[in-house]
């Protein structure tokens, strides 16, 4: 068995986030931060797995008998049964997978911190699927479970529009390269939000999302096209309005930046990860004196 090397984009939302869930047309955008994971062949019959944060150093190791992954069992949420648990759905998946008794270091790597939620785990997922030479949707549906826009991102190198029609998902290349993405920013707010809890919360406090749907269409289309920092403004504005109408929860700007001149947005599951804001003049100094350091440029993580 020779080397192999898998490759998958890190993702952002920039709109429809949990209304994606029902139907709803979702604009997202890859990130020019991912994960890689190598496959080297060993000598022996066990699986060795290293992962690495963006600096280098391990934040995760174990090694294994390839035959576990054949094995059933109920997962924790230890990493390691985690992870078990994806190779050996993914071998459920394909048979043909992992099936000689040939063991192999797996090293996973990746080029953002873990903290940032730009998609560790789906990722992941897409590195083990193209490995597996199974659908990535179904991994992810058997695994994490999600929209799959973050699957969709990982694939592509161009923003996209992503709705899920009759379970299947569809995912269109898009021209999303605002005139005015010089006073568009990426910060983190400090601490990573869990998706499942995020989605689960949408679940169970969500009202009126059919008719909320159709006025995120609306905002997703015209986002695309927007060519004035205004107008982007007020579409972002209209936007986590309707969020938060539907879940329930205080959008992020009433919540910690009332003072802030720009418009600002949810990314994802609200209360965590990274927030999008507009500024026409660099916001970095407000948001670090707020105790956020993490201020990107769009040019420097949008694909």
């Amino acid at each position: 068995m020779k080397n192999n090397t898998f490759y998958s984009n890190g993702k952002l939302l920039i709109s429809g986030e949990y209304v994606v869930l029902d139907g709803a047309n979702a604009l997202a955008v890859p990130t020019k931060h991912g994960q890689s994971l190598i496959i080297e062949p060993i000598e022996h019959s066990n699986l060795i797995w290293e992962s690495l944060d963006e600096k280098g150093a391990v934040w995760f190791e174990s090694e294994f008998p390839i035959k576990e992954v054949s094995s059933s069992f109920t997962p924790s949420n230890d990493i390691l049964d985690r992870l078990i648990q994806i190779l050996h759905i993914a071998k459920q998946l394909n048979p043909l997978f992992l099936s000689k008794n040939s063991g192999c270091k797996i090293t996973t790597a990746l080029d953002f911190p873990k903290n940032w939620g730009l998609g560790t785990s789906s990722t992941l997922i897409n590195n083990i699927a193209q490995w597996a030479n199974i659908d990535p949707y179904k991994l992810l549906e058997n695994t994490f479970g999600g929209s799959g826009y973050d699957i969709a991102c990982a694939q592509h190198h161009t923003p996209i529009t992503y709705r899920i029609e009759n379970k299947t998902p569809i995912t269109n290349k898009v021209r999303f390269n605002p005139l005015f993405k010089n006073h568009l920013y990426f910060i983190h707010l400090n601490k990573k939000q869990n998706s499942r809890d995020g989605i689960k919360h949408y679940h169970a406090n969500k009202e009126n999302s059919k008719s909320a749907i159709q006025d995120i269409n609306r905002i997703t289309s015209e986002m695309i096209i927007c060519n004035t920092l205004d107008r982007f403004e007020k579409l972002i504005n209209q936007h986590e309005s309707i969020i938060s109408k539907i879940t329930r929860q205080t959008s992020a700007k009433h919540l910690l930046f009332k003072d802030f001149k720009g418009a600002i947005k949810s990314l994802g599951a609200w209360g965590g990860d990274f927030i999008l804001a507009t500024s026409k003049e660099n916001p970095t100094q407000y948001f670090k004196d707020k105790g956020f350091t993490t201020v990107i440029p769009y040019k420097d993580m949008v694909l």
